[in-house]
């Protein structure tokens, strides 16, 4: 049978469920989301005289789960008008409507009667094929399919989502023994292909892979601090990203996620174990008395940490007392900073004969010996288990990767030294002669699997550029940048400059890498894999060249910089723009004269310049207000000061896009775009994006004149500037920054409507560009940028 999904339903409306729905339709998928019909009425329901048996009250869980969805940070919707694509209902009335989807996914109380009793009904009206899954993160698979036709029980899995599900890259993936085994194969193409997720392949057991480790290094972790008497800012400022772990570290991670969510998951495992194992999946007293008191996290506004005024305080877990956030200082932690790499960071520290190495020691080791012992219990390999860790945790490396990081033979000889039980698994490694647990040949990554060595599989859509350069080679690199063959007639500019900025190296990589492509390639590529796309250009050489009045220099920087611009666009190859995370200032400016853009679903993209009393001075300005007119219908009159003022509204204001959808929204990208929701494919994407362009005969662009609104566009435009300036809501230097922008979007002093080449508009562009350069006030904006990161309003 071939599956597709083309409409799917949401059985429960809570915060999980909603954002599974939000998810769903951000990739365009109908949903149909419902939940339980209420009890009684409100008495604002009563007073305007509505009955229980009105829709409207009837579908008001569903309904008010959607209104929240809007209100809700981080945005669990892209856009606010994915919105439009989730109908609400109810689980009496709509039921019947389950026959017209194609999955289902039940999100219901944890309580496994509860969930039989609906999955009852669900087995009553769905038709054959359809795919019924659970986001259960705990109750067994089996005992949930147990009872139910032979055709659910063969398209029933569970599909453990994490929360939030937009953001969150992690999906397992938990088959029952009666699961088909094409529609597990299907489920993970889907997740990984249309729902963007990393899938793994659980198995039904108590909290599946990531929660049952992640809950268990969490609970060893409050051990140790009351134990050997760390603060828990203390811990915090050891366990958060200086190991490789997310900023939230360990008490602002339970704060997020809640200790009374905590609790249950904990419980899971509690329930359904014994002895040491049972032990340690125990609350300690502290935490059942937070509970108590209410003192769950960020929701309740106060938990491990409470916020007084911009002062953050601390849990005194005895004294149950408030106290200023303290911080570990240890000579191993200077040490740690000072090596590369983050393996040699962790292994510093574990091994440090301090309080630092004490407690990290105590938390990794008996982690470590868990996560072998569970191997093949949980998950049928080490690759699953470290995946599963990394993209449902945030861990840069998952616990086999870290034990490779500190040392195998080294970390078990000190765990033996103390008691500790090696599994067999991990003692078969070493009997073997082996050190550890992945190992690269030939620039391929094998894992061992208990016997020997085997290959990692990995989607073809996925391309590690760091493993592929090492393989490939690269065709040029300087301090900057680097230009690979991608394979196929492609090649890719990679940035790798510090915060991918953009500088000289860059521009002059630019330049190669076009001159190349169009003697040598089918198209460009311009990505990498770094933490953003790119921040903008290189803030720091601006200001230094600023600062000597070498304006000379600026001025020629700015001219190569624009000149690259309309070099890649009107190459005569494809050059393609490929996006993702932070892409702002000159990051944008890259992808506006692109021949596509091929973004991420999590693109921040945007012209910020304003912010360091600048406007854009790469061809942003004149790129954004050509991509806005591209954007509208030929053959109807076009009201030019409509466009010119949104073009001068999003750059006053430094608009960010907070998504590939919104970016599409304020024009940054067009119709003709791309958005990829698996970041993971999106070098694979623009690359076959690239290839699609060349086969069906791309030819450059031509050089055409457009209109500008000139003289009354300009007076126009400021309008609204020198009243908020009137008003106090902006500074004498920011009207300043509006004007040199308006002038330069306006065309300058021109007719409305007088035809310019772009040429024209870089000129105006890089004079504004390098007057504000000189302005003292701007020049303190970007020295307060650099010193503080943020932006400075005088």
């Amino acid at each position: 049978m071939t599956y597709q999904i083309k409409k799917a339903a949401v059985l429960g409306s809570g915060v999980m469920g909603s954002g599974i729905a939000a998810h769903l339709a951000n990739i365009g998928i109908p949903v149909l989301l419902l939940d339980i019909v209420p009890g009684k009425l409100t008495e604002e329901e009563a007073t305007k005289g509505l009955t229980l048996e009105d829709g409207i009250v009837r579908n008001k869980i569903a309904a008010g789960a959607l209104q929240k969805l809007v209100k809700q940070k981080p945005a669990p919707l892209t856009k606010k008008s994915n919105l439009s694509l989730i109908e609400a209902g109810n689980f009496e009335d709509d039921l019947d409507k389950l026959k017209e989807v194609d999955w289902i996914i039940e999100v219901i109380v944890e309580n496994l009667d509860v969930k039989k009793g609906l999955y009852e009904k669900i087995d009553a009206v769905r038709k054959p094929g359809t795919i019924i899954t659970s986001n259960t993160s705990g109750i067994s698979i089996e005992a949930m399919a147990a009872g139910r036709s032979e055709d659910f029980q063969k398209h029933f899995m569970g599909t453990h989502f994490f929360n939030p599900p937009r953001y969150l890259k992690l999906l397992e993936i938990i088959p029952a023994s009666t699961t088909a085994p094409e529609v597990i194969e299907f489920m993970t193409r889907f997740g990984e292909d249309t729902l963007g997720k990393g899938v793994v392949i659980a198995k039904d057991t108590p909290n599946f892979i990531a929660n049952r480790i992640g809950t268990y290094g969490l609970l060893i972790t409050l051990r140790e601090m009351e134990k050997r008497g760390y603060s828990i800012g203390e811990v915090d400022s050891v366990t958060g990203t200086l190991i490789g772990r997310p900023t939230s570290a360990t008490f602002r991670t339970l704060d997020v996620v809640g200790l009374d969510t905590f609790m249950h998951v904990a419980k899971n495992v509690y329930d359904k174990t014994e002895g040491e194992e049972q032990k340690v999946f125990e609350l300690p007293p502290f935490m059942k008395k937070m509970i108590d008191n209410g003192w769950i996290g960020a929701k309740a506004k106060q938990g491990f940490y409470l916020k007084k005024g911009k002062e953050i305080l601390e849990l005194d877990t005895e004294t149950f007392e408030y106290s200023l956030a303290k911080k570990l200082k240890t000579p191993s932690i200077e040490m740690a900073k000072q090596q590369k790499g983050l393996a040699n960071r962790v292994k510093t520290l574990v091994y440090a004969d301090d309080r630092t190495g004490e407690i990290l020691w105590n938390i990794l080791s008996p982690t470590l010996l868990y996560s072998a012992e569970l191997n093949g219990e949980i998950a049928d390999d080490i690759v699953a288990i470290d995946n599963a860790m990394k993209w449902g945790f945030g861990w840069q490396q998952g616990p086999f990767e870290i034990w490779d990081a500190i040392g195998v033979a080294k970390s078990v000889e000190k765990m033996k030294d103390e008691g500790g039980k090696v599994p067999a698994f991990v003692q078969s490694l070493l009997d073997k002669g082996y050190e550890t647990f992945y190992k690269e040949e030939d620039n391929e990554l094998y894992f061992f699997d208990g016997e020997d060595y085997k290959l990692v599989p990995v989607n073809e859509k996925v391309i590690d550029l760091k493993r592929y350069k090492q393989k490939h080679g690269v065709i040029k690199k300087n301090s900057g940048a680097s230009l690979i063959d991608l394979g196929d007639g492609v090649a890719l500019l990679e940035f790798h400059s510090q915060s991918n900025s953009i500088g000289p190296d860059i521009i002059q990589m630019i330049n190669f890498a076009v001159d190349e492509v169009e003697k040598n390639f089918k198209g460009l590529v311009i990505g990498n894999q770094g933490k953003n796309f790119c921040v903008g250009a290189n803030l720091g050489m601006i200001l230094m060249e600023a600062q000597d009045d070498n304006i000379f220099e600026l001025d020629f920087t700015v001219r190569s910089f624009q000149n690259a611009m309309m070099k890649i666009k009107y190459s005569s190859k494809p050059v393609v723009a490929a996006p993702f995370a932070m892409t702002l200032g000159g990051g944008t400016e890259v992808c506006l004269p692109a021949a596509h853009i091929q973004a991420s679903m999590e693109t921040y993209m945007g012209l910020v310049e304003v912010g360091v009393g600048l406007i854009p001075g790469g061809g942003g300005n004149v790129g954004l207000y050509t991509k806005h007119l591209k954007g509208l219908p030929k053959g109807v009159h076009i009201d030019y000061q409509f466009v010119a003022n949104k073009v001068f509204e999003s750059i006053a204001t430094a608009k960010v896009s907070t998504s590939g959808d919104e970016a599409c929204e304020n024009n940054f990208l067009d119709f003709a775009d791309g958005i990829s929701v698996n970041a993971d494919h999106l070098i694979y994407d623009a690359k076959q994006a690239a290839i699609a362009l060349f086969d069906m005969g791309y030819k450059a662009p031509k050089r055409e004149k457009f209109p500008v609104t000139g003289d009354s566009g300009y007076a126009t435009m400021l309008l609204g500037a020198e009243g908020m300036f009137l008003s106090g809501f902006i500074s004498e230097h920011d009207l300043k920054i509006a004007k040199k922008l308006a002038f330069v979007l306006s065309g300058g002093k021109v007719p409305y409507g007088t035809l310019v080449d772009e040429q024209y508009m870089l000129d105006l562009e890089r004079e504004a560009f390098l007057s504000l350069v000189a302005e003292p006030k701007s020049q303190q904006r970007m020295q307060h940028m650099l010193v503080k990161g943020k932006p400075l309003r005088n």
